[in-house]
């Protein structure tokens, strides 16, 4: 396996702590010094289908993003489907997959000054198949940057545990990123952190500010999720949802409620709550919504798709009640999606901002 091209590892503490975010804000950066940057996943576990192969979603994002010239067999070479564990347990098969991780990284890494390569969640994760990150960061040859959650006591806790796995593995930590750290704290948090991880002997590479973006859903997304069904044409597909409103009030306390970015749920015989969101915004006491989603076991009523027809945003028809959809927006998991420019550029110019870029450079490639 290639062993000279610079390479690090993004592991996390914890799921959905940052490493995606990480991936696309160094590999932006790295372009600044690096003419070919490339990426891998080498375990991946939310997977889509493309050309009849299954290809982890992050891997997609950030070629993407990066047009990473690349077959996406390589840079996303173990996909964990339903039953892998299962079959791997009744009949191992490390060796394979190992191989596998090898061949990929040299073909991911083909011309390339620096790869980026993403892990699958903490340390531990994939031990039951023998790919922890921990060893899978050691089967690449790669030190490691560690990303945790805003705070000290519990983040520096939870970078100790991971450190300790990755250390069996006989692997190094350069560096420690804290992310979503509430702005307010920023100062107070960049101080602590430093002192706190140097009592470990590992490095802190900066911190990332909370971003209120970055956590919100897109309507396009929840459409998706929900296999919900659009109701009109809009060009607003894309628009994020920065509140969640249960219609049930009347229209003129519902005009007072909803803001800009508001997703409206109601009923599909709220056709009062429907007829208030539009004229609030053709009069402008709404300035504009993210959309409304309709929902019920019976369908919206044809008066009713004549409501909808000429709203500006999304109107979504969903078979679920009122309450399962808010609570299944409220859990979403917000993924950087490609479409997201506006989040991906904002995650760049973070990262360019308040990550020792140079830092974790002079430790891979001195």
């Amino acid at each position: 396996m290639n062993i000279v091209t610079p390479r690090v590892f993004i592991a996390a503490t914890r799921q959905n702590d940052g490493k995606t975010t990480t991936s696309l804000g160094l590999s932006g950066a790295l372009r600044k010094e690096y003419e070919n940057v490339g990426f891998i996943k080498p375990v991946g576990q939310r997977l889509v289908e493309i050309a009849e192969q299954k290809i982890d979603e992050d891997t997609v994002l950030m070629n993407q993003v990066y047009h990473l010239n690349c077959p996406l067999e390589s840079i996303s070479p173990i996909a964990i489907e339903p039953n892998f564990t299962k079959k791997y347990l009744e009949s191992s098969n490390l060796d394979y997959l190992e191989k596998k991780i090898h061949t990929a990284f040299d073909r991911a890494s083909w011309e390339k000054n620096f790869v980026v390569c993403e892990g699958s969640g903490h340390a531990g994760v994939g031990s039951v198949f023998d790919l922890s990150n921990a060893r899978v960061a050691k089967l690449l040859n790669s030190k490691v940057i560690l990303v945790t959650r805003g705070g000290i006591g519990k983040p520096i806790d939870e970078v100790c545990l991971n450190k300790a796995l990755f250390e069996k593995e006989g692997v190094e930590i350069i560096g420690v990123i804290v992310n979503k750290v509430l702005p307010q704290k920023m100062d107070f948090i960049k101080e602590f952190c430093r002192k706190g991880l140097k009592r470990q002997g590992l490095e802190f590479l900066g911190a990332l500010p909370m971003q209120p973006m970055l956590t919100y859903p897109g309507m396009d997304l929840i459409a998706e999720e929900l296999e919900a069904e659009p109701l009109n044409r809009s060009s607003q597909a894309r628009n994020l949802v920065c509140q969640v409103v249960i219609g049930a009030m009347g229209p003129g306390r519902a005009l007072d409620i909803l803001q800009e970015g508001a997703l409206l749920i109601a009923p599909t015989d709220r056709d009062d709550l429907i007829k208030a969101a539009g004229e609030g915004i053709k009069n402008g006491r709404i300035k504009s919504m993210a959309g409304i989603i309709l929902t019920g076991k019976i369908p919206p009523e044809t008066a009713t798709l004549n409501l909808v027809r000429d709203l500006p945003f999304p109107t979504l028809y969903s078979k679920k009640d009122s309450y399962e959809v808010a609570s299944l927006v409220h859990d979403l998991i917000v993924k950087i999606r490609p479409s997201d420019t506006e989040k991906i550029q904002l995650i760049q110019d973070l990262f360019r901002q308040h990550v020792d870029v140079d830092k974790i450079i002079e430790a891979v490639d001195p």
